[in-house]
């Protein structure tokens, strides 16, 4: 039983990573009041940016150049969005479509080239603490950044004046402007963190988990990331299991087709998806809890005069 546990446990942290990145992004922008459904596009554009600074600069600088190009990518739709008020929902699809196009355009010259992707790290002692020990302490350490990036969101969120704005912004943007708080900037920053943490999620697909680049690997990633959200109910503790709950699931269909389950492998490959979908529809049912926790501005424009 083991045999077969450890592995899928071992594998699903580092399917996790990307959901976990590209998560929290878009947890901060929505608890800011800022709803971007363009994190899809945004992985795409970061993947392959990354795999191409990837060949030069190996994995750290194609984790940067792809949160940069996330930010890059991200900035046409705050600019829209924050500053000319246009429809959030609409102009995040547009985002998507337009990095589907751009990613597959540049994506044709790195077709044939891969990676040679990242060793994971053996830590001492604790790698060889049983079950625990291959699970947790024999990662990548992109996977021990998500972590330090889960800390990080949920502790400025929780305990920082900083958090307390960003939650004030997303709550009453006219409250906040009233006391002389920048709305708009600080709305441009918490959408281009999305960006940067969407960008990244999608160069760590490129240059880590392929690690080569193939046309639409983001697989709807970038959508299971922003229902995550929703199925967090804007709280980072439960993004993170929401995020390993996919990517569990992901893996465990993998397992399955190797152990020549039949079923359809296509069928094998909708069981994520469709249980996103199962798990919200029982979210949403709870809507006084949903509401508790929904940002009171979310999705509306504010212009200040």
């Amino acid at each position: 039983m083991l045999d077969h546990l450890i592995p899928i446990l071992a594998t699903t942290m580092a399917a996790a990573t990307p959901l976990i990145f590209a998560g929290l992004g878009e947890l901060v922008a929505e608890r800011s009041g800022v709803i971007n459904l363009g994190v899809e596009g945004m992985m795409l554009i970061g993947a392959v940016a990354g795999f191409a600074a990837a060949l030069h600069w190996g994995v750290a600088g194609g984790l940067f150049f792809g949160a940069l190009a996330g930010v890059l990518a991200v900035l046409p739709f705050a600019f829209l969005t924050l500053s000319l008020g246009t429809n959030q929902p609409a102009t995040g699809l547009a985002l998507t479509i337009f990095g589907i196009g751009l990613s597959a355009f540049v994506g044709q010259f790195f077709v044939s080239q891969s990676l040679p992707g990242l060793r994971p790290l053996d830590i001492p002692l604790l790698a060889q603490i049983p079950v625990l020990g291959p699970v947790l302490f024999q990662q990548t350490w992109v996977v021990y950044l998500s972590w330090l990036a889960f800390v990080l969101v949920a502790w400025v969120l929780a305990r920082t004046r900083w958090g307390l704005i960003l939650r004030a912004v997303g709550e009453s943007p006219e409250a906040a402007h009233a006391i002389g708080y920048n709305v708009t900037g600080i709305r441009y920053a918490a959408t281009c963190f999305g960006g940067a943490m969407a960008g990244m999620a999608g160069a760590y697909l490129s240059t880590v988990y392929t690690p080569l680049w193939v046309q639409n690997m983001t697989a709807g990633r970038g959508w299971i990331a922003v229902a995550l959200v929703v199925f967090a109910t804007w709280r980072p503790g439960r993004l993170m299991l929401g995020a390993y709950l996919f990517g569990g699931m992901t893996i465990l269909q993998l397992h399955a087709q190797g152990l020549g389950v039949e079923l359809p492998s296509q069928l094998l490959a909708a069981i994520p998806y469709v249980a996103t979908i199962v798990v919200l529809v029982l979210i949403s049912r709870d809507r006084r809890h949903l509401l508790l926790n929904l940002p009171a501005s979310l999705g509306k424009p504010f212009i200040s005069h």
